[in-house]
């Protein structure tokens, strides 16, 4: 008890009384204001993912499964923009009733539609409808922005602060909970998103090289996608599916990838590659958070799904094709598709997560769930380092996952696995310090750096592919 307090209650005997009560008002206040905003954070669908648990799908029904599989992305969409367009009106019972159960239903319907497909042709997966229905969670973490007190208060740098050493940013980034066009929300980045990459201890380990390794490396320069190939497709995941992705994909190599595009067209289709290698590698858009919008700000893939800033175009972007530490590399087949990294991983889980962020000058530190905050001179890298073991028969799978593994630790392939080129996207940008960005994403993903990933089609000629692999085998490097 402090000396002021002893002294009001000799005097009046009731100062010490109104002290506890104002004492009691703030807390109460206090309280109050956490739960008021808590009531106004924005908010995140989380739903079982259903194209991880279709590990077996038969060939003859994944096009009308694949197609179910997008429309449930729309649906969790569609039910975001609601959730988001809810507002003051989202408690607990309005969310359930008009978010929540309506898309349970419709998930319902479109499962029953995916096991009628499957099992036209095979016998029905069991359990579909256990994956139906979906939560909501409130994000309670501070946007990231422009105010260094914010950061001060949490003991962790602000994206929107200059970091020591470096310039300040050269505009404020919008809110996290902003409305953006179309309905959606502009959910993230979040504070808790970035890092100062100089506190980041270097973690990067490689396997030790055998005296049997591929040591080679084999190039293809493809450009930084200066001809704006752009769009909110993913043929891999969603053929046939105009905004399957729900996030807008830069493109560089072949020049008519989209959902629309068959094997057929791929194959001569012509290419930024200066090579002639027609394959098709894309990623999704790095934004700048500054206020300043692209023109698809009122476009699906866009800012009808929450995607907004100004696309930035990378720096450089180098595709190299790397040996196996412990043995020779085989040929990838024609048409092959890989996709590495999930775009799901901030409500699936990080067991798919393969993206890594960095800069130039401190790429012994990879971050897999931040973005990294560069120090003046030193460009944003993102790494995306592929599967390198095939099971030798399979072009792709259902789950676009089980065809393709990761070596082991040591540097071989599990069992029933052979060693292919690995193929390595790594792509900088020039982003002044302090700046607030992001990776594009499907709209309950909220932009989290976890989320990013990188695809792959293999339309190389055969002769192309022998001569990248001799290279790999023989020790060269070429490109």
């Amino acid at each position: 008890m402090t000396v002021a307090a002893v002294a009001a209650m000799a005097v009046g005997g009731g100062a010490l009384l109104m002290t506890d009560n104002s004492a009691s008002a703030s807390r109460e206040s206090a309280k109050a204001a956490r739960q008021q905003a808590a009531a106004q954070a924005p908010m995140t669908i989380n739903c079982p993912d259903v194209a991880v648990r279709l590990s077996s799908v038969p060939q003859e029904a994944r096009p009308a499964v694949d197609n179910e599989l997008a429309q449930m992305d729309t649906q969790v969409a569609d039910a975001y923009g609601q959730l988001a367009a809810g507002g003051a009106k989202a408690d607990q019972n309005w969310v359930r009733t008009q978010v929540l159960d309506p898309l349970s239903s419709q998930r319902r319907s479109t499962l029953d539609r995916i096991a009628a497909e499957i099992d036209r042709v095979s016998t029905s997966p069991q359990g579909l409808e256990s994956l139906a229905s979906c939560t909501v969670k409130r994000d309670d973490v501070a946007p990231a922005s422009a105010s260094g007190s914010d950061a001060a208060a949490s003991g962790a740098p602000a994206p929107g602060a200059a970091a020591p050493g470096a310039a300040a940013p050269s505009a404020p980034a919008p809110g996290a909970s902003a409305p953006a066009a179309g309905g959606q929300a502009q959910t993230g980045p979040r504070r808790s998103d970035f890092v100062d990459i100089r506190k980041v201890r270097p973690n990067v380990a490689n396997p030790r090289v055998q005296g049997s390794a591929s040591r080679g490396t084999f190039k293809s320069r493809c450009g930084r996608n200066e001809n704006k190939h752009f769009n909110p497709d993913n043929v891999i995941v969603a053929p046939g599916v105009s905004n399957g992705a729900h996030h807008m994909h830069d493109y560089v190599g072949n020049l008519e990838t989209d959902a629309f595009s068959s094997n057929d067209d791929l194959a001569t289709a012509g290419t930024t590659c200066t090579n002639g290698d027609r394959s098709t590698h894309y990623w999704p858009v790095l934004r700048l958070r500054n206020g300043k919008n692209e023109g698809d700000v009122n476009l699906p893939g866009g800012g009808q799904d929450g995607n907004v800033g100004r696309i930035l175009q990378p720096a450089s972007v180098q595709l190299t094709f790397r040996g196996s530490p412990v043995s020779k590399v085989t040929a990838m087949p024609t048409f092959l598709r890989i996709i590495t990294g999930d775009a799901k991983a901030f409500t699936n889980g990080t067991a798919n997560a393969n993206a890594s962020w960095s800069c130039t000058g401190f790429e012994n530190r990879q971050l897999k769930d931040k973005y990294p905050l560069c120090p003046r001179g030193s460009d944003v890298v993102r790494t995306f380092k592929f599967q390198s073991c095939w099971d030798g028969q399979n072009t792709d799978s259902a789950n676009h996952r089980t065809h393709v593994a990761f070596a082991r630790a040591n540097g071989s392939c599990p069992k029933g696995f052979r060693a292919i080129p690995q193929l390595v996207q790594r792509i900088t940008y020039k982003i002044s310090p302090g700046s607030v960005f992001a990776v594009d994403s499907f709209p309950e993903q909220l932009h989290k750096p976890v989320t990013d990933h990188g695809d792959f089609i293999n339309v190389m000629s055969s002769s192309l592919m022998r001569n990248a692999v001799s290279c790999i085998n023989n020790g060269r490097r070429c490109g």
